[in-house]
């Protein structure tokens, strides 16, 4: 009886090994592992990339492979433990998005997007911001809100909505246009200086008018989404600096619901580490 159960849990052993070997890892996965591993110091989620190809737009980091793990190198360093907590993460396409809260140089705020090819990162671009000490006007904080990713079969409508708010509104070409993206004031903002509403959206763009702040969204550069989350990214100004806006949205019953974004100055050409560009998707 004794060699029978130990015969069981060897074939229990075997089937469970094979199941772990048959699953499939999604790329949304690969991404979280991949960051977390700035944290854990895992050497496994860096197979994910691939070596031979990879390419960088983070302007602060040197090219490919080494500049990746010379960053890590200097985390290392770093007198804080790194801290790494993702919490929105979603995949079009052979694109993986991830809003994600770090703690490495300082507490920060991001959004990463990895591109891939045949199941490895080949691509990556990001932004950051330093973590505001305080919430927002409403409360609210860069991170916090929904993360369930809902309405899958509406994240082309989605997208349309998104593009059309952007042009019109962000790029100025229809600005009249704004009420008819919102369910009245209904809209909940995690821009650190804006309240919930569009008016504490309104409230907030008098008040730059009136300290002669501009901010001029000159080029969207890419849209990401997955159900009712989309990514807008876009290059413009901020006053008078050259700025890389990274806004996401989600959008509830064909309306903007709520906001998250992250602003990045992008430096002068020539303290670029590499020679990719912030965007060129």
């Amino acid at each position: 009886m004794k060699k029978l159960f130990v015969i069981a849990a060897a074939a229990l052993s075997i089937v469970a090994c094979t199941k772990k070997e048959n699953q499939v890892m999604t790329n949304e996965q690969k991404v979280y592992d991949v960051l977390k591993s700035i944290e854990t110091g895992a050497q496994e989620p860096v197979g994910y990339i691939n070596a031979d190809k990879y390419i960088q737009h983070n302007l602060g980091a040197e090219d490919g492979l080494a500049g990746f793990g010379k960053l890590l190198g200097q985390l290392a360093e770093y007198p804080e433990a790194a801290k790494v907590n993702t919490v929105r993460i979603f995949e079009d396409g052979d694109y993986v998005v991830a809003q994600t809260e770090y703690n490495f140089f300082g507490p920060k705020i991001g959004f990463d997007i990895f591109r891939f090819e045949d199941g490895k990162i080949v691509e990556h671009w990001d932004n950051l911001m330093t973590t505001p000490a305080q919430a927002n006007p409403s409360g609210h904080t860069l991170i916090d809100g929904t993360t369930e990713i809902v309405d899958l079969d509406k994240t082309e409508a989605n997208k349309a909505i998104v593009r059309g708010f952007v042009h019109d509104v962000l790029m100025g070409e229809h600005p009249e246009n704004l009420p008819t993206y919102f369910d009245g004031n209904n809209y909940i903002q995690h821009n650190p200086q804006i309240a919930d509403g569009l008016d504490g959206l309104g409230a907030a763009l008098a008040a730059m008018a009136e300290a002669g702040v501009a901010m001029v969204y000159d080029t969207n550069h890419k849209l990401l989404g997955k159900g009712n989350f989309v990514l807008s990214v876009s290059e413009g100004s901020f006053g008078g600096a050259h700025t890389s806006f990274y806004d996401l949205f989600r959008v509830e019953n064909g309306k903007i619901a709520e906001h998250w974004d992250v602003t990045e100055v992008i430096p002068a050409r020539e303290e670029w580490k590499n020679e990719n560009g912030k965007f060129g998707f």
